[in-house]
């Protein structure tokens, strides 16, 4: 008897380990699926069409992230997704979005901090720091800082925790450390299949440093 519930443990995990990694797996070609379109609507796609693209994106994302409800990594592209999505969007139509995009990046942060190099530390503190403080909304530069000094003390030499960062720090008029921070994510290493993410990131970069530049 007790060989036999050896027998039948042993092969639970026999059959439960090639499903894990079929989960694994079917999880990264996800994730991609919503990298590889965030990026073409926001770098490749007319202002004017991606409003209704975003949206169209964020329905997916939010399949994506029911389909792993215990994975960080859904909720965070779930949560750029939305927050894109405001950005094209614009207005106060926008407010109850870039909450929702909140919401899931805080979430994200309770299941794994560290999930994509710290990129829901990343996307909150640019939230925190691009949305209108009270009484409109929930920004806070205070907080913002926060946020993406811990994204960077994950991913330090990261082009987006380095960019975003700049981006606030020439908000501050703190320019020499802008500059500073926009060069580190120009020397960032190419993202594995983000080609189009970083070209027109490496662009965005480009504007920040010339904008902060100006005023040395």
């Amino acid at each position: 008897m007790i060989r036999s519930i050896k027998l039948s443990i042993v092969l639970f995990i026999m059959l439960l380990v090639p499903l894990t990694s079929a989960s694994a797996a079917g999880l990264s070609e996800d994730i991609a699926l919503l990298q590889h379109e965030w990026a073409r609507i926001k770098y490749q796609t007319s202002e004017n069409l991606q409003e209704a693209q975003f949206e169209a994106l964020a329905k997916t994302a939010e399949t994506i992230t029911a389909r792993y409800p215990n994975r960080a990594e859904p909720l965070i592209w779930e949560g750029i997704i939305l927050s894109t999505w405001a950005g094209s969007k614009g207005g106060l139509g926008a407010l109850s979005l870039v909450k929702q995009s909140r919401d899931r990046l805080e979430a994200a942060l309770v299941i794994n901090p560290a999930a994509l190099d710290g990129s829901a530390y990343t996307s909150l503190g640019t939230l925190y720091f691009k949305v209108p403080g009270w009484p409109i909304g929930f920004g806070d530069d205070e907080k913002a800082e926060e946020m993406l000094t811990k994204a960077l003390g994950i991913n330090p030499d990261g082009i987006d925790p380095n960019f975003f960062y700049g981006e606030f720090l020439l908000e501050e008029e703190r320019y020499q450390e802008s500059i500073r921070a926009l060069n580190q994510a120009l020397q960032a290493a190419p993202r594995p299949d983000r080609k189009i993410a970083d070209a027109g990131r490496k662009s965005e970069i480009q504007l920040l440093l010339d904008e902060a530049q100006k005023h040395m």
